[in-house]
């Protein structure tokens, strides 16, 4: 799922082509995508871009008349910019937004369609949407603690959260956490001061690290390669593969469609977290520690 660095760098690509730009129309490909009936498609036609922004990991986009398009990419929705009047593609293509700078293609992979399209109107409306969650990028750490204190979860919960943080999912949470040196199944009631300071200090860090790398592997192209799995990463999505910090090999906690990634020297004190479908099958054979593994 696009998290905040990657939305942070569609929104700066989607400014430098949208800015000022028509909106000429909209057309859907899959009617599932598009949530609301009123405000219509017919009446955002013709309207001028407003604005863009960020709230938690969904796309606004602002049009004259307090008009607004907000689409959620969900885990595999994704943006393409195309020539005018670009072709929507069968299996994957959901809706083209057509300006007169250009068409902004909504596609979604694999066969669940889970990606939205929502138009509102008024500021009202769109500030309902947020689910309050802190803007890490925006805050200190007073703040920060209030809010990672205020509920009872594990750290990963937490960071997860949209109604305590705004922008972090699944992927750069395991990243935070292991530069953190935490457990994702610590809890967040049960942190010391300098361990939450030290979760501050890693969500600052790695946040603004990658929107720079993403700024710069961008350029002034359209982000075409955003993805939750990258080879720079140093633990999400590396199962079995050394830790960049102490080599050991990164774990999993597999749950649902999703897994957490971690490091367990680095993280864990050496200690295995528990997988629920691997330990429940090999029980009192699942190793406890990275050196009995």
């Amino acid at each position: 799922m696009p998290e905040l660095p990657d939305v942070t760098v569609y929104i700066e690509a989607l400014d430098r082509r949208l800015a000022g730009a028509t909106l000429e129309g909209v057309r859907i490909a899959n009617p599932f995508v598009l949530r609301t009936v009123e405000p219509s498609l017919a009446e955002v036609a013709g309207r001028r871009v407003a604005g863009l922004r960020r709230i938690g990991k969904r796309i606004v986009i602002a049009l004259e008349g307090n008009l607004f398009i907000v689409i959620h990419l969900m885990i595999a929705g994704r943006f393409r910019w195309l020539a005018p009047g670009g072709k929507i593609p069968k299996k994957l293509g959901l809706a083209a937004f057509d300006f007169d700078t250009g068409t902004l293609l909504l596609t979604e992979a694999g066969s669940k369609r889970r990606a939205s399209i929502h138009i509102v109107r008024g500021e009202e409306t769109v500030r309902a949407i947020d689910r309050g969650g802190l803007e890490v990028l925006d805050t200190t750490l007073g703040p920060f603690r209030a809010a990672l204190t205020s509920e009872r979860h594990t750290l990963k919960r937490a960071l997860t959260d949209p109604r305590l943080f705004s922008g972090i999912g699944n992927a750069y949470s395991d990243e935070i956490l292991h530069r953190a040196r935490l457990s994702p199944v610590q809890m967040t009631t049960n942190l010391a001061d300098e361990e939450i300071a030290r979760l501050f200090d890693a969500i600052q860090s790695t946040m603004r690290e990658w929107i720079d790398r993403l700024r710069r592997e961008t350029g002034d192209r359209f982000p075409e390669n955003v993805t939750a799995f990258r080879e720079e990463m140093a633990v999400h999505g590396r199962y079995g593969k050394p830790c960049p910090v102490c080599g050991a090999p990164v774990q999993r906690i597999v749950y649902s469609d999703n897994e957490t990634n971690y490091c367990a020297r680095c993280q864990t004190g050496g200690r295995l977290l528990a997988d629920r479908a691997l330990s429940r099958f090999l029980h009192e054979d699942w190793p406890k520690s990275i050196d009995e593994l």
